[in-house]
């Protein structure tokens, strides 16, 4: 199954401690530098606002710097956060993209607001707007197919009229949405499973071709971390673990640390609580170890392509993990 199954990357350009933040940025373009040169299928990276540990807050800006770095790879937004902007403005910084780099630019579109009261104020969008989010879809994809009519006489250059792939980004009710619009499903996490597995399920079901997709496709993302040993992968993980345990507990979410310095670390009952969860359930291990979780995730997934969202302090170690992945596809191919 891993040899008919297309791999892809996503990064979110974390910050990391003893870093600056315009470091992060260029981790981003090094490692889809190095993601095209080890033969993944596309790049995306991602859209967040006021998060201390992450830099990566305008991805049509990014995508525009990975692609110019790049030459074979697709690239995209996993995803552009629909909520957040105007459909006519992400429909036109979307058409300069696809105009720039032709044939190689994807378009991935959430429903999710700013993380804090504070950030969605800033934005000037409440919780209320995701509620429009399949509205807004519909609006944007109009103003890129030039059949929107909500705004007579406008229309999106040099967007109009070309052919810009759309994806849906969901946990679990934006499925749904995805059918409706007859659009491909970008799906997470690979932890929970059962509830990753329900919409898939409700997706495929209320699919309805369009002129984008006529069968439904699923995209599942998540942690992979491939080391020489079991243990070093877990080392992969605990960075990120950390992170979501400090954020939970202390309301900020952090640049990423030293998995050592991490270990060192005194943590309250509650802390330990959540890093050891957020340790749990990723496909990790040796290339054995991997290729027999991705087999059976695959499986039960029945998706068409893995998205890898693999956040850590040791980019070495990152840059190492996806050259072992990709090793072990080439392998299983």
């Amino acid at each position: 199954m891993i040899a008919s199954t297309r791999f892809s990357v996503l990064d979110r350009s974390r910050t990391r401690e003893g870093h600056e933040t315009a470091r992060a940025l260029r981790d981003t373009v090094d490692l889809a530098r190095e993601a095209e040169a080890l033969g993944f299928h596309r790049f995306w990276v991602s859209e967040h606002h006021g998060v201390p540990g992450v830099a990566g807050s305008a991805p049509t800006v990014l995508a525009a710097a990975v692609a110019a770095a790049t030459s074979t790879i697709r690239v995209g937004t996993g995803g552009v956060m629909l909520p957040n902007h105007r459909p006519l403005v992400v429909a036109e910084q979307f058409g300069v993209l696809a105009s720039l780099f032709p044939g190689r630019i994807d378009m991935g579109l959430g429903r999710s607001v700013g993380f804090t009261d504070g950030v969605r104020r800033a934005l000037g969008h409440g919780r209320e707007d995701a509620e429009d989010f399949p509205g807004r879809l519909t609006e944007l994809l109009g103003w890129i197919d030039g059949t929107q009519q909500a705004h007579p006489g406008v229309h999106a250059h040099p967007a109009e009229g070309l052919r810009i792939p759309a994806y849906v980004l969901a946990i679990g009710e934006g499925a749904s949405v995805a059918a409706a619009a007859g659009l491909p499903l970008v799906i997470g996490d690979l932890r929970g499973r059962d509830k990753m597995l329900r919409a898939i399920e409700v997706y495929r079901r209320d699919f309805r071709p369009s002129a984008r997709a006529e069968h439904p496709e699923v995209i599942v993302a998540g942690t992979v971390a491939v080391a020489g040993t079991e243990e070093a992968a877990r080392r992969l993980l605990v960075p990120e673990a950390w992170a979501m345990a400090y954020s939970r507990t202390h309301g900020d979410f952090p640049p990423l640390a030293p998995a050592e310095e991490i270990g060192r670390r005194t943590m309250t009952a509650k802390e330990r609580e959540l890093y050891e969860r957020g340790l749990d359930g990723h496909i990790h291990g040796t290339e054995d170890q991997v290729t027999e979780q991705l087999e059976r995730a695959i499986k039960e997934t029945g998706a068409d392509e893995v998205l890898v969202t693999t956040s850590t302090y040791d980019r070495e170690a990152l840059v190492d993990s996806l050259r072992r992945l990709a090793g072990l596809v080439r392998r299983a191919g």
